[in-house]
């Protein structure tokens, strides 16, 4: 849930990439860092061979809506499955979430690992990704050995979520995907302020 502080007049909103190790999250929060022109800080936590250990977090300043000032906090989990206590906790509290998928055929199966470990995690919490603003992302859409969209749709989009094909290390797809997930965790941020 958004924290919001009345005093200081602020809202925090915690965004979460999820998906497999390797499919792109945190290349997404990169490049929406080198956008951001210095506005914000990256923390970005790394294991020997580059994949996230535990998050990145990047708190980004989206301006006022209704007199409140507006902060995203983007954060990813790691993707290997031995992590998973820690995508638990920081799943905890979230505002929206981006779910990046690694459209290679051959990542499929670690694509839907993931998408039933997020379904699972926010079950325990009392969430479904019908509940909680989410967005899919087809990213890796430069490859060659590419799953076409209909299909990662049929197998990773139970809930007609919103769908967006992303190429993360060039930038494409990347604004379009937090815009999307950014406006429907601010109307429901809204909603709650009226």
């Amino acid at each position: 849930m958004s924290f919001v502080n009345y005093q200081t007049k602020e809202i925090n909103c915690k965004v979460v990439y999820y998906g497999p190790g390797l499919g792109g999250k945190t290349t997404n929060i990169q490049k929406v860092y080198s956008g951001t022109s210095g506005q914000s800080d990256l923390v970005d936590l790394d294991t020997d061979n580059e994949r996230t250990l535990f998050f990145d977090f990047l708190p980004l300043d989206i301006g006022m809506i209704r007199g409140f000032k507006t902060r995203f906090h983007l954060y990813t989990v790691p993707g290997q499955v031995i992590y998973e206590p820690s995508r638990k906790l920081i799943l905890r509290g979230v505002d929206g979430i981006v779910f990046v998928a690694d459209s290679q055929v051959e990542r499929m199966e670690a694509n839907i690992e993931s998408m039933n470990s997020l379904i699972y995690n926010l079950d325990e919490q009392g969430q479904a990704p019908n509940r909680v603003p989410t967005v899919l992302q087809w990213n890796k859409r430069d490859l060659p050995n590419i799953a076409p969209t209909s299909e990662l749709s049929k197998k990773l989009n139970r809930y007609d979520l919103e769908e967006f094909e992303a190429i993360a290390n060039q930038g494409v797809g990347v604004v379009e995907t937090l815009k999307s997930i950014s406006k429907k965790i601010l109307l429901n941020i809204k909603k709650g302020l009226e």
